[in-house]
């Protein structure tokens, strides 16, 4: 017997929730919460092309994250019963300027919840929609 490939109202809401929070300082740089979040073999391509693996995506320093919420765009894809693909547009209004890029993350339900492994950003050039 299969699953449902739609997503629940409470996976669609858990899932929003846990992407946002990636976007807030105050669960961002909580180690705890991100020990929790992060998979084992979590992996980020960043919108400055640098790879992050799980041990540098804890170890990044705490600073203000300046980013517009809700997420823009946000959708969510059952890709498997416990695999999510999300997708949105980032948009952060930095001192030194606006950062914008297009997102998305891979999130599979464990045990414990759900968890990010894999993450990528790309950068959505001036004037572009």
């Amino acid at each position: 017997m299969s699953r449902s490939m739609t997503p629940s109202s409470d996976d669609l809401e858990q899932l929003r929730q846990l992407e946002e929070k990636l976007w807030r300082a105050e669960t961002r740089f909580d180690r705890n919460e991100m020990s929790r979040v992060l998979a084992p073999d979590f992996l980020e391509f960043g919108r400055s092309s640098r790879v992050y693996r799980r041990a540098e995506a804890l170890s990044v320093e705490p600073q203000e994250i300046p980013a517009k919420l809700p997420l823009p765009n946000l959708e969510i894809r059952l890709i498997h019963p416990d695999v999510a693909l999300i997708t949105y547009e980032s948009d952060v209004a930095y001192r030194s300027g606006r950062e914008r890029a297009r997102r998305s993350s891979l999130w599979t339900r464990t045990h414990s919840g759900w968890q990010i492994r894999f993450h990528q950003g790309t950068p959505i050039p001036d004037g572009e929609h």
